[in-house]
């Protein structure tokens, strides 16, 4: 339990960072328009989380990306080079799951409230979200998407950058000792040096076009695979959510 714990605090971004992506080449510019940067500010540290738009009003993202004060940056591809496509919106209200387990990493989930309504177009739009009764297989490929460090050692990339990555088994996962397969997604080949990684927590595991998972926590180290939040189990709350705010 208390490597555990010493793991999860390594990748926390409130605290220290987030996952991201390692291995991985640059998006197409505005290809992904349901990406969401998050600025989060918490005891005047800043930290960086991804997200994802679902509707007009409101990004999804992991629970452990929670802070005093979050800033949703839309249609962004550089993050140095601002343009005419860029929706920045504050935070308005932070909804984390009710079940949310910080210390061993479960039901790590949020609905980020926006101040306004986006203006949908084509470099910001929201992406479809899988039923409640999915379950997606092992043996899927799939793709996640973030800004951030290319290597453990090496600095973060201003400019998205998208991965290949492989839905493993759930055998392949227990070295994590909270791991629930009902609950999460084991992602990534071990033998492949590619991975999610600091700084893009919160963000989306897309399989043909349907967000299934969200980035939420693995080993210090980069080596695959991490862990990702199954999303389907989540529909009716996230339904629940939107409907009553």
């Amino acid at each position: 339990m208390q490597a555990l714990f010493l793991l999860v605090i390594l990748l926390l971004p409130s605290e220290g960072e987030a996952e991201e992506i390692i291995g991985g080449v640059k998006a197409k510019p505005h290809s992904r328009p349901y990406m969401a940067y998050l600025e989060i500010t918490s005891r005047e540290h800043v930290s960086s989380c991804g997200g994802f738009l679902i509707s007009e009003q409101f990004v999804l993202t992991a629970a452990h990306c929670k802070g005093r004060k979050i800033t949703v940056t839309l249609g962004a591809h550089d993050l140095t080079q601002k343009e005419p496509t860029w929706q920045k919106l504050k935070v308005t209200k932070q909804i984390i799951h009710p079940n949310y387990d910080p210390h061993a990493v479960l039901n790590d989930i949020m609905l980020l409230k926006l101040q306004s309504r986006v203006t949908l177009n084509h470099a910001v739009n929201t992406v479809a979200l899988p039923t409640a009764s999915t379950f997606i297989q092992p043996g899927r490929m799939c793709r996640a998407a973030g800004w951030g460090k290319t290597g453990v050692t090496k600095p973060t990339s201003d400019i998205l950058r998208e991965v290949k990555l492989r839905i493993m088994d759930e055998n392949a996962c227990y070295c994590f000792e909270n791991y629930n397969n009902y609950l999460q997604l084991c992602v990534g080949n071990p033998w492949k040096i590619r991975s999610a990684y600091r700084g893009d927590s919160g963000g989306p595991l897309l399989c043909a076009g349907v967000a299934q998972g969200i980035v939420s926590y693995g080993h210090p180290n980069a080596q695959p695979p991490a862990v990702f939040t199954r999303i389907s189990p989540y529909v009716p709350w996230i339904n629940k959510v939107l409907s009553s705010e």
